[in-house]
């Protein structure tokens, strides 16, 4: 028999689900959740007929980590392992795949789209697997893909079809929900346990033995009085109300304080109100605010320069698409201003007290020259700012910091490519990195070295996430330090998520106290109303796509409200590409840069930006399909939709009111070039 090396709390966690039971596995960040599971894959794969498992996983990067660091090390001898994510070329054949493998590694998406393709090559059923291993399980709730997967679980065990496989679940948290009570934690504890379907598990006879291979390190309250003087957000304020006089005075009044992310929210609502009403100057008003408020959040956490290089590149961006008074108006008010801007971000007497903080902690830790660690920050734009911060730093330099950035992979401006992200974490487990400045993206599930700090800087998350990035610290004498203003609401946010902490461990605690016969009967009842709700909003979802016809939905850009396109022109690709037939469709848009992307597909590729021909808004991109045809692919959150029930602004292809068509290349090419004799 192969050596695991479970420790004793492992080998408790897995009892369950070696006797073949549904169960999720509660242990701590660096608990070792993952070996637990290899061993039960290995015991499974052993014991049961026909054996086939799934390991699911919710990020691209952690496909290649599981498969590398953990499954293949100890399975790979005897067994057909198979890594797909979306970056394979082989995720198009899946089905087949999965035939050919004794167990397949995949991100939870891949899983998802092969169920519901009805190409055999590429289907797969669930009850095709004996065994589901679900990584970072508490993501099994609402619309993830976690649970629209379990959910036809769900849905078979309801209707008593047989055959469905083992569920296994992992996390460091399944938290609250939000919840402060201890009677709806304990709700929140039991609906992810019915969504998984699934008890849940963790150490009773081996806690110290946890604590000491996963001590918690020490904790650090980094806190920073609030700017006695800051000029820089006062100018920019004084100009915003500038904004606000030039406004309808109603609007104005109902924004709340300048600088939060209420005033954000309000923002992006009043932008839509515009769009709505065709209101050009309301709607271009709110989007230059929240230009604003991005400049004055930027400027609470980071450098003044780096809130000023912000607003300057937008309106730099802008200066050549003056459509009317309203673009005059502001991009005039920038200009005006711009040089005493400048000026002030310029002044290190005003600069954050947040950085000053900052740097003595890393100084403290980095001093020690083997030091590693992780700064969280919440924007990706955020994590560029500090890592210029940080290079341009003498004393942080002199301590040999060596910094990277990982952040959420992407094709938008400041996303990482997932080449990028795996370059940087092995840069990082090599050593030649010993600082990385992170989004959320590092919280859950990267195997990465034990760090002697991890910082969050500016942050205001929940107990799941605070619990993940805490789990980061796990080398001995480790720290774990809140950088926050006095009396802010990051730091009375992390407060709140030490309560909940607790407030989790006593509501799992109540849910393993309960009887069997209770449990059981609680996660059918949840069970139950959860496939009667899925059922009513597909229902809900279905009437709301026949709503209207193709022809009744007649799209504008969303900047200049140009009409360029009614719904008849529409055609989806695969599910999931929108694109315009209509050969007229070309003279509204204009082509920018080509476009590149890391990986191939199987129809398609990509071909150059499109923007609108009159105000220069992004419209998406041109793709080109079988090599045939380039056909503009569309953003809907670029447009706006006006139908006879009135105007709205989709953010997503999901919420048209119209059913978009499947394109059919026959028959649509043959409409977009009526000479072309495509039978023959």
């Amino acid at each position: 028999m192969m050596d695991f090396n479970l420790r004793p709390y492992q080998e408790e966690v897995v009892q369950a689900a070696l006797r073949g039971e549904n169960s999720i596995i509660w242990l701590p960040t660096g608990g070792g959740k993952t070996r637990a599971a290899v061993y039960v894959t290995h015991n499974h794969l052993e014991t049961t007929a026909n054996a086939k498992v799934a390991v699911l996983v919710n990020k691209v990067h952690l496909v290649d980590q599981h498969f590398a660091k953990e499954f293949k090390p100890y399975l790979e001898s005897r067994y057909k392992i198979t890594a797909i994510s979306g970056d394979s070329n082989e995720k198009d054949l899946f089905g087949r795949l999965v035939k050919a493998s004794d167990l397949v590694i995949c991100t939870a998406q891949i899983l998802e789209n092969a169920l519901i393709n009805t190409e055999e090559e590429k289907h797969v059923e669930l009850t095709d697997f004996t065994l589901l291993v679900i990584d970072e399980c508490h993501h099994t709730q609402k619309e993830s893909v976690y649970n629209k997967i379990m959910g036809r679980y769900v849905e078979k065990k309801l209707r008593k079809e047989g055959n469905l496989p083992q569920i296994l679940g992992l996390t460091a948290s399944p938290g609250t929900g939000g919840n402060r009570k201890l009677d709806k934690a304990v709700e929140h504890v039991l609906q992810i346990c019915a969504n998984l379907d699934s008890v849940i598990v963790s150490t009773k006879n081996f806690t110290p033995v946890l604590q000491k291979v996963v001590p918690r390190p020490k904790k650090h309250y980094d806190i920073v009085e609030r700017r006695a003087l800051d000029p820089f957000g006062d100018h920019l304020k004084s100009m915003m109300s500038m904004i606000h006089e030039f406004m309808p005075s109603t609007v104005s009044r109902s924004l709340r304080e300048m600088g939060t992310q209420e005033y954000e929210t309000d923002v992006v609502e009043l932008e839509k109100t515009g769009v709505k009403k065709e209101n050009r100057l309301i709607a271009q008003c709110a989007l230059h605010l929240r230009q604003y408020n991005d400049s004055l959040l930027i400027n609470d956490t980071v450098r003044m320069v780096d809130a000023f290089r912000g607003l300057d590149e937008f309106y730099n961006s802008r200066k050549t698409k003056l459509l009317d008074g309203t673009d005059i108006f502001l991009q005039g008010l920038f200009d005006e201003n711009r040089m005493e801007l400048k000026l002030l971000a310029s002044n290190d007497r005003y600069e954050n007290p947040k950085l000053a903080r900052l740097q003595r902690t890393l100084l403290d830790e980095f001093s020690d020259k083997n030091s590693c660690g992780i700064l969280f920050s919440k924007t990706r734009r955020g994590t560029h700012c500090l890592y210029d911060w940080v290079n341009s730093n003498s004393e942080l330099l002199k301590v040999n910091i060596k910094a990277g950035i990982l952040t959420g992979a992407g094709t938008g401006a400041n996303h990482m490519t997932q080449n990028g992200q795996k370059e940087t974490i092995q840069q990082f487990r090599d050593g030649i990195l010993n600082l990385l400045i992170s989004t959320s993206v590092a919280e859950e599930g990267l195997d990465i070295p034990e760090c002697n700090l991890v910082v969050r800087y500016g942050l205001l998350t929940n107990e799941i996430a605070q619990q993940q990035a805490s789990g980061r610290a796990r080398a001995m004498n480790s720290v774990y330090s809140v950088v926050a203003e006095e009396g802010g609401r990051e730091l009375r946010r992390e407060l709140i998520n030490e309560y909940l902490e607790s407030l989790t461990a006593k509501a799992i605690d109540q849910v393993q106290q309960m009887s069997p016969r209770e449990f059981r009967h609680k996660i059918s009842e949840l069970q139950q109303i959860a496939v009667l709700i899925r059922i009513q909003a597909e229902r809900k979802k279905d009437e709301r796509k026949q709503r209207y016809s193709p022809g009744q939905a007649q799209f504008q850009c969303r900047e200049c409200f140009l009409p360029v396109c009614s719904g008849e022109d529409l055609r989806k690709i695969e599910n999931t590409h929108h694109v315009n037939i209509n050969p007229e469709f070309v003279r509204h848009y204009r082509t920018g840069g080509q476009v590149s992307l890391e990986r191939n597909f199987e129809d398609w590729e990509p071909g150059r930006v499109i923007s609108c021909n009159k105000c220069g808004k992004d419209w998406g991109m041109e793709i080109r399909f079988r090599n045939v045809v380039i056909l503009p692919c569309l953003k809907i959150k670029s447009f706006s939709l006006k139908t006879p029930g009135g105007k709205s602004t989709p953010k997503q292809w999901k919420d048209v009111e119209f059913q978009v068509k499947e394109f059919d290349f026959l028959e649509d090419m043959s409409s977009r070039f009526p000479d072309l004799d495509l039978d023959d």
